[in-house]
């Protein structure tokens, strides 16, 4: 009965209520000595206060006809638990904006403030900037939290969002071009690379391959950048394939999920196969699992490989880009039909 009259209190739009109204809130089997008895608690505990005013209801345990309810009681209980939140959360984030909110807010937003704070643990704050799908999708795994699901507001209100470096800008692709294939060509077909080491040893080979241009991701830089891809080539009427090489492991799996989301992007298949054949390294363990990004990178290797790459990545491993050399990269790149 007392969790029953206390909720009902905590939800009540008024500060002021009349005993008949909390009396509706019970079933008709509970004693009038035992809800007597519980009001006076209530009262002793000052969550009510009766307005002596308006009179009693003359029983022999007599109860005021309208009480006055000290909504600031349950207040204490929301403050008291952000309180507990600001002692164990990063010292970056700042919950003081939601000693002034509702509950409601506050739980609405807590999810997403224990997520920032695991991003800020495994990552510490970014010192490149990058977009807000970038930022966004490595803090939530959805990149359209902060300009379309509210992240913004949210990091606004816990001190974030100047801190974690987002460009309001994408900045543009780097790109090398294949001047062979770029004029004139009956098809445009180009290769983003995730790293810049994998781009250098690519760039001198260009010419001997059938692809129009080799672009350097960046690695989640490239999201943004996309979108002003074939504006940068003057490509905007031509039929644009696109493949992407990337680390394989979570995050580079991610990055081509995010650009496969966006926009059709071929895996290059070709590179993966052979860099599957290299040994793993180990070292990656605090980045983020995307089970979607996992599953549709899946689908584009035989069984064999799927088995292989899923037993590293559960053990902590992955393959880098730098795996291959340069001759070897480029022997792929050329053989790429």
């Amino acid at each position: 009965m007392e969790n029953t009259i206390l909720d009902f209190l905590k939800n009540y739009k008024k500060k002021i209520i009349p005993l008949i109204e909390i009396e509706k809130t019970l079933p008709g089997n509970i004693e009038y000595i035992d809800f007597a008895n519980t009001i006076n608690e209530f009262v002793n505990m000052k969550i009510l206060f009766p307005i002596k005013s308006h009179g009693t209801n003359n029983k022999k345990i007599p109860l005021a006809n309208t009480y006055r309810i000290n909504k600031s009681y349950f207040r204490e209980e929301l403050i008291n638990q952000i309180a507990s939140y600001q002692l164990i959360l990063n010292s970056n984030i700042n919950l003081q904006a939601y000693f002034s909110l509702d509950k409601k807010t506050w739980e609405k937003d807590l999810p997403y403030i224990k997520k920032v704070n695991l991003y800020l643990k495994k990552q510490g704050l970014p010192i490149e900037e990058v977009t807000a799908p970038e930022r966004s999708y490595q803090i939530t795994g959805n990149e359209k939290w902060i300009d379309e699901n509210g992240g913004r507001e949210i990091l606004g209100r816990i001190g974030l969002l100047e801190k974690l470096k987002i460009s309001p800008v994408p900045d543009p692709l780097m790109i090398a071009i294949n001047k062979n294939r770029i004029c004139n060509s009956k098809e445009y077909i180009h290769l983003i690379v995730e790293n810049k080491a994998t781009f250098y040893a690519l760039i001198d080979d260009i010419e001997n391959t059938r692809f129009s241009s080799l672009v350097y991701g960046a690695g989640w830089k490239v999201l943004g950048g996309i979108a002003v891809f074939e504006k940068q080539l003057g490509l905007t009427d031509k039929d644009n394939k696109i493949y992407y090489f990337g680390d394989l492991d979570f995050e580079g799996i991610s990055i081509w999920h995010g650009l496969n989301c966006r926009r059709p992007i071929i895996l290059g298949i070709e590179f993966y196969e052979y860099l599957l054949k290299k040994p793993c390294s180990y070292g990656k363990e605090s980045q983020i699992f995307n089970k979607d990004a996992i599953d549709s990178f899946l689908l584009k290797f035989n069984n064999s490989n799927k088995e292989k790459i899923m037993n590293t990545l559960k053990k902590g491993g992955y393959y880098p880009q730098e795996g291959l050399n340069k001759e070897e990269l480029q022997t792929i790149w050329r053989n790429i039909e």
